[in-house]
């Protein structure tokens, strides 16, 4: 598992190195590799009326400029560049957007331009099945009358708000394209809670290995754990201050009534970050657990081979005294000379570990 991780870290970098030197603005994919299609979903909806249309290309968006209905493209799969390209140039989007977009590799950030808002940021979701952190970068951008949000591949992230806006009966059918984004956002963070929770179920179950039978593995488990909490923490670190934009920054397009969903979505990052420095103390109080296990352990090892050599010191200064062979020797000849030998033997091995057991050194 370390050397696959180590693959996707070079790969990702050769591919950092290789964007190294274009011009700013420049769409150059940098990812993971994918082979399917990307998907294009146009979801249309206002307080009476809702649609969703799976798009066989960009130009079948009509009517952008209508304001009398909520439109949210979705696209899932950002390695087709020129698909990215073409929406770009659909809704006059700068250069920059693009390149980011592109890029797996961006730190979550808002940048606002004169026709958009755009914000990046990135899913986490915990495998349960791998034990790890599989995050995605998820793009925002916010225009006067579309959302268009971009996904690193095709699966269900957003199904639960898409599931909101087909009902009637939630708010986000009556509110705005701003209301649309901090739903999309707040499903995100919320998210989170989820592979917080199986962080700390891998870390109670790491504790107790680790006290109960710490092995080379264990150490493993710590390291990966140490490495996976420290990947969060850069991912969710950056998003309080972009979520902390919309409250403090005078934002086009966001509607002053909607900031206080945004605040709430703040107080919720704020305490994800708190369990994440929680469990990263206790990541690292493990490590020292383990190696003060494996020291206290190589300690009775010690302690064991010493009290074993402890108790053949006599026995072997016996055998060697009568080992040799001189002649005059009158113990050699007499008669129970051998079984007292033994008597000897046993009876100072079974006085030393009594002696031992007393000053509980057994």
């Amino acid at each position: 598992m370390i050397i696959g991780m180590a693959n996707k870290k070079n790969s990702h970098s050769q591919k950092i190195t290789r964007k190294t030197g274009m011009h700013p603005g420049s769409v150059y994919y940098v990812g993971e590799k994918r082979e399917y299609i990307p998907n294009l979903y146009l979801v249309e909806y206002n307080k009476e009326s809702y649609s969703q249309t799976k798009l066989a290309s960009i130009d079948d968006i009509k009517n952008v400029e209508d304001g009398s209905f909520v439109r949210w493209l979705n696209v899932e799969g950002i390695h087709e560049t020129s698909l990215v390209e073409q929406i770009g140039q659909k809704f006059n989007l700068h250069p920059l957007i693009l390149e980011d977009i592109v890029n797996t590799a961006q730190r979550p950030k808002l940048e606002e331009y004169d026709n958009c808002i755009y914000i990046t940021f990135k899913s986490l979701v915990y495998d349960e099945k791998e034990q790890k952190i599989v995050p995605e970068q998820i793009s925002i951008i916010l225009l006067k009358h579309i959302v268009i949000t971009f996904q690193e591949q095709a699966d269900d992230t957003f199904a639960e708000v898409l599931e909101r806006i087909k009902l009637a009966k939630f708010k986000i059918r009556a509110k705005g394209s701003d209301y649309l984004v901090y739903a999309l956002i707040d499903l995100i963070v919320d998210k989170y809670y989820h592979s917080i929770e199986g962080m700390g179920t891998q870390l109670e179950e790491l504790e107790e290995d680790v006290f109960n039978s710490p092995t080379a593995n264990s150490l493993y488990k710590i390291q990966t754990s140490k490495r996976e909490l420290l990947g969060m923490r850069h991912s969710v670190y950056p998003l309080r201050e972009v979520i902390n934009r919309f409250q403090k920054d005078d934002l086009e397009y966001v509607d002053e009534s909607n900031l206080k969903y945004f605040n709430d979505v703040y107080d919720h990052i704020i305490r994800i970050i708190d369990t994440i420095e929680t469990y990263r103390e206790l990541n690292s109080g493990l490590k020292d657990v383990y190696l003060s296990s494996m020291s206290m352990r190589t300690n009775q090892i010690m302690q064991v081979l010493t009290i074993i050599g402890a108790i053949f010191i006599p026995l072997t200064f016996l055998a060697g005294v009568y080992g040799m062979n001189f002649e005059f020797m009158p113990e050699l000849h007499w008669q129970y000379s051998y079984p007292l030998f033994w008597v000897v033997i046993v009876s100072v091995s079974i006085l030393m570990i009594f002696y031992f057991k007393k000053k509980k050194w057994l």
